[in-house]
């Protein structure tokens, strides 16, 4: 099989099981291991089959790439009407409360993805074995990736330490501050670049460029440029990473796992799921929600029809760029240019689908349902990503525009198949540069909302924004509930 990591999965029913119903508090769902932890974590086994429980969790995140489009002014809810899926029509509208179906898996769902690698720190000085900082190493990345999530959507949240949370919990851990919750990332990350191999010792495993690069991240969305240039400068110096010349490529199944993947997110049709568990499928949800209405005719399959792009984000590529055609499917266009082509039109219709990650045609013997379980790969941090990061931090921080030029320019000339199209302008014009340049490379990849809250951009830039409240999301009913009010709701909610 294509991703080996995914076979491994299957191991989770024998080791652990996880009680994800949709009322259920964070606090239980933490592992229920078959054996006692007393009589756990003897083995390099043990720790390797647990960890492949928390990579597991990664498959939930489709929700975030998904709102995150939806959130932004990228793209429109979407969907057979305004009562498909309240809670993302919700999203789109800029009136979210609390009080939602969507936010609130989003929150389960990491958290539950905390709790896995928490259970592995918990007992991490159990057992010695030979490349066991490798595994601590990639728990504590896990747990920064979620962590960071949860902070990108909600802010300060309660933090555990390196143990589970358990019932009860709620009610005596705090939220901690935006800034601890960005420390603790911090130290996971540099933990985890010190004792993780420059290679992925299995395909879809984190590497220490993966963990350079999100902590490169980390650093930008707090505005430390000087870190964020010199870790990021790091990857790009390693020499492991390069851009696909072919940018059409990069999201099919035949580039997966490429010289431009830093970190993806493995998806498989292993395990089926449905709509009463969504986040139990090895497939990319996000995929079969996206696809085009009621589609027939060659390449794609049909779909749920949300996440439409609008038309503003469609102009906002440049004459001649090569990237148009890859990410946005303009589906009038196409049915012309291709015979048999069939299709329906769903809520906010645009006629425009995110190519880059709807449904294609499967094969004949493909497993599970072809809404729920595409195999398609999230590119969870690709390598333009981080030239484009490095870009803005030498500007930002005024460190260098040259160095932010070259950056920038390098992504350029992939996209545009010429050195025709270099920005020479610096300062604040070239961070205006840089910033409309992401949004173009990484459009329907779950990026925009974030770049434009963390830049001060978003109220200027998306309809029914408003300013010191949506620049996060609210923490969910039921948590404030649970907690007795120890955690207080986020400002305007």
């Amino acid at each position: 099989m294509k991703k080996y990591i995914i076979k491994t999965i299957l191991l989770i029913a024998t080791i652990a099981s996880l009680a994800i119903s949709c009322s259920d508090n964070f606090v239980e769902r933490e592992p229920v291991y078959t054996l006692s932890s007393e009589n756990y974590f003897n083995s390099k086994e043990d720790y390797y089959n647990a960890l492949v429980s928390t990579y597991a969790m990664l498959a939930s995140t489709y929700i975030n790439v998904m709102m995150g489009e939806i959130a932004s002014d990228n793209t429109l809810s979407g969907g057979e009407s305004a009562n498909d899926n309240p809670g993302i029509q919700q999203i789109d509208n800029m009136n979210h409360t609390s009080v939602n179906s969507n936010l609130k898996n989003l929150w389960d769902w990491m958290f539950a993805g905390v709790n896995r690698a928490n259970y592995i720190l918990e007992f991490k000085d159990k057992t010695d074995f030979q490349g066991k900082n490798q595994i601590i190493g990639e728990a504590r990345f896990l747990r920064a990736y979620f962590h960071f999530e949860l902070v990108k959507w909600f802010g300060g949240i309660p933090l555990s330490g390196d143990k589970r949370f358990k019932l009860n919990d709620e009610k005596n851990i705090p939220r901690s501050s935006t800034a601890d919750v960005y420390a603790e990332i911090e130290s996971d990350l540099l933990f985890a670049i010190d004792n993780m191999s420059d290679t992925a010792p299995e395909t879809g495993r984190a590497t220490k460029g993966a963990a350079q690069a999100l902590l490169g991240k980390v650093y930008l969305y707090q505005n430390k440029f000087g870190n964020a240039a010199g870790v990021l400068e790091q990857v790009i110096n390693s020499g492991k990473y390069t851009l696909v010349s072919n940018y059409n490529t990069l999201f099919e199944e035949s580039g997966e796992n490429g010289t431009e993947s830093v970190f993806e997110v493995q998806y498989s049709d292993a395990k089926g799921a449905d709509f009463g568990c969504l986040q139990c499928s090895s497939g990319n949800v996000a995929v079969g929600f996206s696809g085009v209405r009621n589609y027939s005719g060659p390449l794609f399959s049909d779909g749920f029809s949300f996440n439409v792009p609008v038309k503003s984000a469609v102009d906002a590529f440049e004459a001649g760029d090569k990237r148009k055609d890859v990410t946005i499917l303009d589906i009038v266009s196409w049915s012309v240019n291709n015979s048999g082509v069939g299709y329906g039109t769903g809520y906010k219709h645009t006629g425009y689908f995110n190519r880059k990650y709807i449904p294609r045609i499967r094969s004949a013997d493909a497993k599970g349902d072809l809404h729920l379980t595409n195999p398609n790969n999230y590119r969870a941090i690709r390598y333009s990503d981080v030239l484009l990061m490095a870009a803005e931090a030498y500007n930002r921080g005024g460190l260098s525009d040259t160095k932010a030029q070259t950056y920038l320019n390098l992504v350029r000339a992939r996209a545009f198949g010429d050195n025709n199209h270099a920005i020479i302008v610096t300062g604040p014009a070239l961070t205006d540069f840089i910033l409309a340049e992401r949004r173009v490379e990484l459009m329907g990849e779950g990026h925009r909302f974030f770049d434009l809250v963390r830049t001060g951009k978003a109220a200027q830039k998306i309809t029914g924004f408003t300013s010191n409240k949506n620049e996060v999301f609210p923490i969910p009913y039921e948590e404030i509930q649970f907690s007795n009010g120890n955690w207080g709701q986020n400002s305007g909610y």
